[in-house]
């Protein structure tokens, strides 16, 4: 964790430290010398406006119902296609869920699987009218770009 001042008056080696776990920035104050007021310690303990839910951890879970939607497919129609192209897009949102956990800004590997997936099954699910799983992975993967998308939007106007 990195530590910086969260305070330019106050020296960072004294009293009041910021650190940043999962890039986003919680203050940590630790009184040693200057006294502080509730009220101060209560604004540099509140959180940044954001989602309910860090996307990172919906990325997460839309991983494993990809992956699972793959082993499914293996386990009921012997389909080694569906076993494969859900363990590779599985791993591949895994991989960009990581990489939004490490950095928000870093979303390029997780929009190009939920887009691609939201592309492919999309098209499967207007050809076959199946929802399962056509419609269900097109869908989740709509709303993850969507998601993103959000996102990436609302942290743009807050710099």
């Amino acid at each position: 964790m990195a530590l910086r001042p969260l305070d330019a008056r106050f020296p960072a080696n004294k009293t009041h430290f910021c650190f940043q776990e999962n890039k986003s920035y919680i203050a940590r104050i630790v009184q040693t010398q200057y006294p502080l007021s509730v009220d101060k310690v209560k604004t540099a303990m509140q959180k940044e406006p954001s989602t309910l839910v860090p996307i990172h951890w919906l990325g997460f879970g839309y991983a494993a119902l990809v992956a699972s939607g793959g082993i499914i497919g293996y386990a009921k129609a012997g389909s080694v296609p569906s076993l494969a192209a859900g363990l590779f897009f599985g791993g591949l949102a895994g991989l960009g869920a990581y990489q939004l956990s490490q950095d928000p800004r870093n979303i390029w590997v997780f929009l190009a699987t939920s887009g691609t997936l939201a592309g492919i099954m999309g098209m499967r699910f207007y050809n076959s009218g199946k929802f399962m799983p056509a419609g269900l992975i097109a869908g989740a993967s709509l709303l993850m770009v969507a998601k993103l998308g959000i996102s990436v939007l609302s942290t743009s106007h807050k710099s």
